[in-house]
């Protein structure tokens, strides 16, 4: 079974980087305190860990 994590989106993209706001898209979130549970995977941890005053994990699940 995939481990999973649940992303929350905590910041605004206004008045950020282009790049910044394509990693929240590519995430699948896009307005204030949306959740998305996506598989836990290097590139999306990548993508959290780069914008992280913007998004935050609210749970680790074991699928």
């Amino acid at each position: 079974m995939a481990k999973t994590i649940v992303v929350k989106q905590v910041g605004s993209p206004i008045r950020r980087p282009a790049k910044q706001r394509q990693t929240l898209i590519g995430l699948g979130l896009n307005k204030m305190h949306k959740t998305r549970e996506l598989e836990d995977t290097p590139s999306v941890r990548g993508m959290v860990n780069s914008i992280p005053h913007l998004v935050e994990i609210v749970e680790e699940r074991d699928a």
